[in-house]
């Protein structure tokens, strides 16, 4: 069983009411582009509208969820419904001719007939020219659904014969929950959320060991810092450098920190602020009140520099002691 409307409508509610618009006029059109990234809701809504496009009895531009259409729709076994997905790379000629073929055929039963294409951006040549031709001529009651992550990677002339229905990016307050019913604690689900809005992507980050080590180191080092230069520079030398090896790393080290100070700076805001380390909130409370917003702009700025600095392959080690320094600024030197 797929997401619930209410469920839907927080997840894309400008691409819900733009379907309902279009069933409540009746201006089907031949093809729609469902375009956004994993996790933005693209299948479970495409469910949604071909329910609606053959339910015997919508109500409010709702599909009823109980006749017969939208049982079998449920269950995948709609003779009027097509659904097709790559084998290996691409979506192949012979898949797209079976397609068709099926769609041309007589008496299969009467209405709508209704095709969808995962992942249209991996049709290779030859069956994105079959499905041009389909799309320009298509026979009778016929929508194309097709899903893509890379809309750029459609042809350009398939992509003007369809409406185009852009996913928005997942709400952070959506992420969150959907981690937090995944058993992820609130403070890691807080970090991943800024880290990626893509669900998957959040999921293997909250349980990926090298990750929750990098969390830790960074939030040891924040602590180090309100205390003097000797002991950040312990915990560079000891817990950073061994642990952020590669220039990727080592980036993803540096976004972690900029975030720990982000953090402070959005508590002397406003103390409720939502944070990306919910469980520092007494540390970063404090700090906040120890520091002014011109110094924690520029501790901001010394962070962004040392990842400019990085991506033109500065030394490593000189790289961090160098911000350690302009961190320390302010801060009483023992």
């Amino acid at each position: 069983m797929g997401k619930n409307v209410e469920e839907l409508f927080t997840l894309q509610p400008v691409v819900m009411r733009q379907l309902q618009t279009i069933f409540d006029k009746h201006r089907l059109a031949h093809a729609y582009i469902f375009d956004g990234e994993k996790g933005t809701g693209k299948v479970d809504i495409m469910h949604f509208f071909v329910k609606l496009m053959l339910c015997e009895e919508p109500n409010n531009n709702v599909p009823c969820e109980t006749c017969r259409n939208c049982r079998r729709v449920e269950s995948g076994n709609h003779p009027n419904v097509h659904q097709i997905s790559p084998e290996g790379q691409f979506i192949k000629i012979d898949q797209m001719r079976e397609l068709i073929g099926e769609m041309k055929m007589m008496g299969v039963e009467e209405g709508r007939k209704i095709y969808v294409l995962h992942h249209a951006d991996r049709l290779n040549i030859a069956s994105a020219n079959m499905i041009l031709k389909f799309l320009e001529e298509p026979d009778g009651e016929v929508t194309a659904i097709l899903l893509t992550e890379q809309m750029q990677s459609i042809l350009p002339t398939i992509r003007s014969r369809c409406q185009h229905l852009k996913f928005q990016k997942l709400p952070r307050h959506v992420l969150l929950k959907h981690l937090q019913d995944s058993q992820i604690s609130f403070a890691m689900a807080s970090t991943v959320s800024m880290m990626t809005n893509e669900l998957e992507m959040a999921l293997f980050l909250a349980n990926d060991e090298e990750f929750a080590l990098a969390r830790k180191t960074v939030l040891k080092l924040v602590e180090a810092i309100q205390k003097n230069v000797h002991e950040a520079m312990l915990i560079v030398y000891d817990e950073w450098l061994p642990h952020f090896k590669e220039k990727g790393e080592m980036e993803q080290g540096l976004d972690l920190l900029l975030f720990a100070y982000r953090d402070i700076v959005s508590i002397k805001a406003n103390p409720e602020a939502a944070c990306t380390y919910p469980d520092m909130l007494s540390l970063f409370k404090e700090v906040a009140l120890h520091s002014t917003y011109e110094k924690l702009s520029k501790q901001m700025e010394s962070i962004l520099q040392a990842r400019a600095s990085l991506q033109r392959n500065m030394n490593r080690t000189l790289l961090m002691e160098q911000l350690m320094l302009n961190l320390q600024e302010g801060y009483t030197f023992v």
